[in-house]
């Protein structure tokens, strides 16, 4: 049997992307699901198309950033359920621009989606994880939490706390002999509308970095969530999707604080400046 099936599992971000097809993936295994977005239009697509393929779903618009709803909402389902067993803080945003430009309230959403949104669900879930005996937490993280890239900084800064906010987690659960997994989730550039939705700083060309993004992607969002459940199930410390994911962390080994110098030149494909 599947040991995802009859899982309880919460899934952040399920409304798009690797969110969404996570919670599809999910569902095919035989968990149970509880999802969440903040855009509500993309919730219920998601919703929508789990419960055509019979799975069993609840379904809450949620704002990743708002502690008292994340905790009242991690309630909320285990209440529902009768327990929680796994979450995946997948929800984030992306930004592009330099940091010369780039606004604090812009920096202050990246960081409240991207490592706030990660550190709520966890705080929020973890009493329920421990309790159902079978925990697991997943959290996203990014290429950029391995290697930074510029035009990129908030958004490296949110995925380089999050690794170090999982990695020192899952120790701590070892340490208190907690039964909770926790696993970091790397991806390289994976084909979604990520890059869309982000932020983009004045002197950027919209166009040019959703367009350049998206030719640079080498994963699709379905094969990202096979790959993050395969670790899932194995409860891997460390998922790394995509060839970009695997490259990225073999540089960061080999060449350590050099790795900045060695990429320059490709770094310049992630400015997209206006020509203006």
């Amino acid at each position: 049997m599947d040991r995802l099936s009859g899982k309880v599992a919460a899934v952040t971000g399920a409304g798009s992307g690797i969110g969404q097809a996570l919670a599809l993936e999910l569902a095919q295994s035989g968990a149970l699901l509880a999802i969440s977005d903040v855009d509500a239009v993309g919730l219920a697509e998601t919703e929508s198309r789990l419960r055509a393929i019979g799975a069993t779903v609840r379904a809450d618009r949620l704002d990743v950033t708002e502690s008292e709803a994340f905790f009242a909402y991690a309630d909320e389902v285990n209440k529902h359920f009768g327990r929680v067993n796994q979450i995946y803080n997948i929800a984030g945003i992306g930004y592009v621009g330099d940091v010369e430009v780039v606004g604090l309230k812009d920096i202050e959403r990246v960081i409240d989606v991207g490592l706030w949104g990660v550190i709520n669900g966890t705080k929020a879930f973890l009493p329920h994880l421990i309790a159902s005996g079978d925990g697991h937490i997943v959290n996203m993280s990014s290429m950029c939490g391995l290697i930074a890239v510029p035009s990129a900084a908030p958004y490296c800064a949110a995925k380089f706390a999050v690794r170090g906010f999982s990695e020192a987690l899952r120790q701590e659960m070892v340490l208190a002999r907690h039964p909770v997994a926790v696993t970091l989730v790397c991806p390289g550039i994976v084909k979604t509308s990520f890059s869309a939705h982000g932020g983009f700083a004045p002197g950027v060309d919209r166009a040019k970095a959703v367009q350049g993004t998206e030719k640079l992607g080498l994963t699709s969002a379905p094969r990202a969530a096979r790959v993050i459940l395969k670790g899932v199930r194995r409860r891997k410390a460390r998922v790394l999707v995509g060839p970009d994911a695997r490259a990225a962390d073999l540089i960061a080994r080999i060449a350590g604080p050099s790795y900045q110098r060695l990429l320059l030149p490709m770094s310049k494909r992630f400015q997209f400046k206006s020509a203006n």
